[in-house]
């Protein structure tokens, strides 16, 4: 609301320049927007992960509540190693405390996954954006 009717620059703009999202992401929230369906996560969870914590993000920056709980569901049901710290930190940041706990559970369920999860590049990466999770 504030991004297109409050004092900002896109509200009297007769173009708006989203650039802090990726193409399919911003084209499947607008197909949501639209149909209030995302038939692009009804694939595998593998398959369609990034785009899901792509649009978790943009659910949570738009307000589109359904939308974020169509996502966080579909993210909660497939955690993996390689998955588990990047969506952890994205769960962290966006509120999403039932995904939030699904990553926890997943992760501290046996030693050899914590050691694999800590080994990946999305701990790393997100060690720096969330210093608890260390």
């Amino acid at each position: 609301m504030a991004e297109f009717f409050g004092n900002m620059r896109e509200a009297s703009a007769g173009r708006v320049v989203i650039e802090d999202m990726e193409v399919a992401a911003f084209k499947a929230m607008l197909h949501f927007i639209y149909t209030n369906t995302v038939p692009e996560l009804d694939w595998k969870l593998e398959a369609v992960a990034t785009l899901a914590q792509h649009l978790l993000a943009a659910s949570y920056r738009y307000g589109l509540d359904r939308l974020k709980v169509i996502c966080e569901s579909k993210l909660a049901g497939g955690v993996t190693v390689d998955t588990a710290a990047t969506t952890l930190a994205l769960a962290e940041q966006h509120n999403c405390s039932h995904l939030k706990a699904k990553c926890v559970e997943f992760i501290v369920s046996t030693p050899e996954i914590l050691d694999a999860v800590v080994a990946t590049e999305g701990y790393k990466h997100n060690g720096d954006l969330c210093p608890w999770m260390m």
